[in-house]
């Protein structure tokens, strides 16, 4: 009998239920409930202990998932809002209650918080590379359609404009944006009928952006969506592959010289296909806009762990962690100040400037105590923190420790 085929995803059952875990974790459990030993009572820690090559800090994302995670447990846990700047050794969230309530939870805790955050973190970086221009998130191809919504929503908190999946869009309430294919020119086999259809077609809000390396040389594609398209073209975008990209600011150069020489001033060129940060930053004096998606989807990753850093109520971690539960005061400059919980903080340490605490409980006994933010809040506190970051030269300073 033939095999039937499926799709290899966990549901929400399999995740709120446990069973989403390794099994090491149902292991543990099953001897400390054999000795009556799963009431003990801990606080464990999310952090990291470092950063990838060149990273001074990370954003932190995917907390709400983690709150539907643990809504109706009885635990209390405290976190960072969500969208916030952190960096290495800081806790972007608390966990208490007994160990046998959550423990079995931890993969499905750091595996929400830690791809989400990869993935905000390098939004983050490829906005700042783009110095206030537009970054569209084009990068669901790369990922499986399950986890396309979270992955589009972690990129958009992190910084991007906005994204191209269908799916995720709708869930935050967006509309998705995108071009055309490649595939509409090679099916009509005329990349002149693809953009007349593509106008005749698309509503007026859909902005004309021209895919203009199918079949010829960029600049002359350029040239001819222009000519065709007139003053209904709003840009061109290129999607040259690195294969056969050569100097793609060249290239960049060109177009826009053979479109301005020709009366197109008004077109707007978009580049797209195996961009990062560093691509970013060395077009972005030419180019108006980005779509930026492998770099995204697949980013060095934010180790985030989940460490028990105190049992009944007294210091205790494995080695080479901070015993002890951690708070973070901040300033407005971004300046960090970690301390014993409990511990209270005025001043900051750097500039002496004022501070807040950034843990703030989310959950007491398993109930909601604080509001969600929507994903367009938290983009823009995002946004707001990197601003500081880049003009204060923020991203220098390490968190001060204070025992």
């Amino acid at each position: 009998m033939r095999r039937k085929p499926r799709l290899y995803i966990a549901d929400e059952r399999a995740i709120k239920s446990g069973e989403a875990t390794d099994v090491y974790f149902l292991r543990a459990k099953k001897i400390l409930d054999n000795i009556s030993a799963s009431a003990t009572r801990v606080v464990a820690e999310v952090h990291s202990y470092g950063f990838p090559n060149g990273y001074e800090w990370a954003v932190f994302t995917g907390l709400e998932e983690v709150v539907y995670l643990l809504e109706g447990l009885p635990v209390d846990l405290y976190a960072m809002p969500e969208g916030t700047v952190f960096r290495a050794m800081e806790p972007v969230a608390r966990i208490e209650g007994a160990y046998g309530d959550f423990g079995v939870f931890e993969p499905a805790i750091l595996g929400m918080l830690r791809h989400s955050t990869s993935v905000s973190t390098k939004a983050a970086r490829v906005k700042l590379a783009a110095n206030g221009k537009p970054v569209l998130f084009f990068g669901i191809r790369c990922i499986h359609p399950a986890i396309s919504p979270m992955v589009d929503r972690a990129a958009y908190l992190g910084g991007c404009d906005a994204v191209s999946g269908v799916a995720g869009a709708v869930m935050l309430e967006l509309e998705p944006t995108g071009t055309m294919p490649h595939a509409l020119m090679l099916v009509l086999g005329d990349e002149k009928k693809a953009w007349k259809l593509f106008h005749e077609v698309m509503p007026e809000n859909v902005p004309r952006i021209a895919l203009v390396d199918t079949f010829y040389d960029e600049r002359v594609e350029a040239l001819e969506a222009a000519e065709t398209l007139g003053k209904n073209l709003y840009g061109v975008r290129l999607d040259t592959p690195s294969s056969r990209r050569g100097n793609i600011r060249k290239i960049v150069q060109e177009v826009r010289w053979t479109l301005d020489i020709h009366g197109h001033r008004h077109v707007k060129i978009f580049v797209s296909g195996g961009l990062d940060e560093k691509n970013v930053m060395e077009l972005v004096d030419l180019v108006d806009g980005f779509g930026v998606g492998t770099s995204i989807a697949f980013p060095p990753s934010i180790d985030l762990a989940l460490d028990i850093v105190e049992k009944n109520g007294k210091p205790l971690s494995k080695r080479g962690k901070l015993p002890g539960g951690k708070q973070v005061y901040r300033c407005e400059n971004l300046h960090d100040t970690v301390v014993p919980w409990g511990r209270v903080v005025e001043r900051c340490g750097v500039c002496g400037g004022r501070v807040e605490p950034l843990l703030k409980q989310v959950l007491s006994r398993g109930e909601i105590v604080s509001d969600l933010p929507d994903a367009k809040e938290i983009r823009e506190r995002v946004l707001g923190q990197l601003e500081k970051l880049v003009s204060a030269d923020a991203s220098r300073w390490g968190p001060v420790f204070i025992g």
